[in-house]
């Protein structure tokens, strides 16, 4: 067994948990059910590597996520924090009130009513009663918290609340708002006891992917608990994911700082880094999102996580497989990606969802048009002929009512690539199960989009969004890149700790000392950084003299 344990840290990091657990919790779905299409019945995904199996106390068998999610106290929303197999009553009263012997004062507040969807899920006699269009037009308004749209059962060492946290979310914005988050009041040994339970069950752990909402005061926990994983799991490697929010923000001094300290310390202690979260999504073809709900933007964020993780859940097949092709574990990807040619370890993730049918007219280059990176700051049209790349391919369509096979899938790639593109190496995993549409998922397709995720030459109807009553499937592609494409990334970060946090006089030298920064650890980051730069562009770029 090969498993992977998924963290997730932060608000919009449980919001992609969320989708992406729906997907596999889908494909779970489809795979038992005799009425269910071929393709997912005959899916050759071993689902293992992310779940566990158990069984509650009263001896019911449980296929859980090998998951730790971490969040704000109160953002569980309706769900307990034993999540829903197994029912724990907590004390009343804490050990420390047992040496007080004065009135005590208790305030008791209403439990969060559950949405309709949520009441399908729980309540037997509302199962019958609500309809899915009812369901699917209720959650655009009902969704504030991560579990008002989770398909998922969790377990109790699953979710972690930040208890005593008396902070709003909107003074959590930046990193020495959570500094000292993970040391104090024990959380850290609680944090890591939870991650412990499933490390050390594992047979053989593969990786870790770690989600990270990194636009506030949780980055540094994660920092924290990142570098404690170091030291107790040496040789697991992390995948790390960078969210941000598609919402811009003002780029104050704070913000600037934010973005290269966060980006240094994380990046220092995983084998992968994975930057995620555009300004805006507005230019999705095919899709019609809107910024403004992480309901919505973080479905694209999972889409592309699901699908680019696939391969890790692939079984092993021979080369002439019809189904799938190019399985790989977290290691084989880390050393395809840093180890060749050059050592980076910061990835560019591209996705297209819908994937493009393959057409005979559309075949040329349609496949990388449609790609969109999902990073940040990264320069367009960039011609590296030592980029390496992973792709993987999910239910491509040869025409509108047609599978492709995997042979089709590889032709046209392969196709897709000039001379001038072609990168010094690329591997490509293809998998002919597409992207399940779970019944929460939010309705973001454009009326060009078909049943089966199919590019319509004309609208299906006059609305403009279509969701899971309408769209069962989509085939989606997702690419990632070491490549000098992600310069401008490295470099504004570099910039901007250099010019606001060590030089003389620097107008942002203060913040960083009350974040707990010395000089000496910020010229440490931005050595690491100029090194990562030139690593990329060594005829381009030369070090500036230090200014000590």
């Amino acid at each position: 067994m090969r498993e992977i344990v998924t963290i997730q840290v932060g608000e919009l990091a449980n919001f992609v948990g969320s989708h992406f657990w729906n997907f596999q919790d889908e494909l779970l779905g489809l795979a038992s059910d005799p009425e269910s299409d071929p393709i997912f019945r005959n899916n050759n995904l071993n689902m293992d590597v992310l779940y566990r199996s158990g069984e509650t106390q009263q001896g019911v068998s449980t296929y859980t996520p090998r998951l730790l999610s971490i969040n704000f106290k109160g953002s569980l929303g309706s769900m307990s924090s034993h999540g829903t197999l197994y029912n724990q009553g907590s004390s009343s009263r804490s050990d420390s009130s047992k040496t007080w012997f004065g009135d005590v004062d208790t305030q008791r507040s209403e439990p969060r009513k559950r949405n309709l969807f949520q009441q399908t899920l729980y309540e037997e006699e509302a199962q019958a009663e609500i309809e899915d269009k009812d369901i699917v037009g209720s959650l655009e308004e009902t969704v504030e918290c991560w579990t008002d749209f989770s398909k998922s059962h969790y377990r109790p060492q699953t979710l972690y609340e930040l208890n005593g946290l008396w902070m709003d979310s909107q003074d959590f914005n930046n990193y020495g708002a959570g500094k000292d988050l993970f040391s104090e009041a024990s959380r850290g040994e609680e944090i890591c006891d939870k991650l412990r339970f499933f490390v050390e069950e594992c047979d053989h752990i593969q990786g870790v992917n770690f989600l990270v909402d990194d636009s506030g005061g949780f980055s540094p926990l994660a920092g924290d608990f990142l570098e404690t994983m170091a030291d107790d799991y040496t040789n697991v490697p992390v995948l790390l994911y960078s969210l941000r929010s598609p919402v811009a923000q003002k780029k104050t001094v704070i913000n600037k700082l934010h973005d290269a300290v966060s980006f240094s310390r994380l990046s220092s202690f995983c084998k992968l880094f994975t930057p995620i979260g555009l300004p805006s999504l507005r230019g999705m073809k095919y899709l019609n999102l809107g910024d403004e709900k992480p309901y919505r933007s973080s479905a694209v964020y999972a889409a592309a996580l699901h699908s680019s993780t696939l391969p890790f859940r692939m079984q092993h097949t021979s080369s002439d497989s019809t189904q799938e092709s190019n399985a790989m574990d977290v290691n084989t990807l880390v050393q395809l990606l840093t180890n060749r040619g050059r050592q980076n370890i910061v990835a560019i993730l591209d996705s297209a969802m819908p994937a493009p049918t393959l057409a005979a007219k559309q075949l040329e280059k349609t496949l990388l048009t449609n790609l969109q990176a999902l990073t940040p700051e990264v320069a367009e049209d960039v011609e590296d002929n030592q980029s390496v790349e992973s792709m993987c391919i999910l239910g491509a369509l040869r025409s509108e009512d047609q599978e492709a096979t995997v042979s089709e899938v590889r032709n046209a790639v392969d196709a897709s690539y000039d001379e001038q593109s072609r990168p010094l190496f690329c591997n490509l995993s293809v998998s002919r199960v597409p992207l399940p549409v779970p019944l929460p998922f939010p309705s973001i397709f454009g009326n060009l989009v078909g049943r089966r995720g199919e590019i319509l030459s004309s609208p299906a109807s006059d609305l403009m969004c279509r969701g899971s009553l309408d769209v069962h499937s989509v085939p989606v592609a997702t690419r990632w890149r070491s490549s000098s494409a992600v310069l401008p990334f490295l470099e504004s970060r570099m910039v901007n700790l250099e010019k606001l946090g060590i030089q003389w006089g620097a107008v942002g030298s203060d913040v960083v000392r009350t974040w707990g920064f010395g000089r000496e650890e910020l010229q440490e980051m931005r050595e690491n950084l100029a090194k990562m730069v030139s690593e990329l562009s060594p005829h381009q770029f030369l070090e500036s003299s230090d200014s000590d």
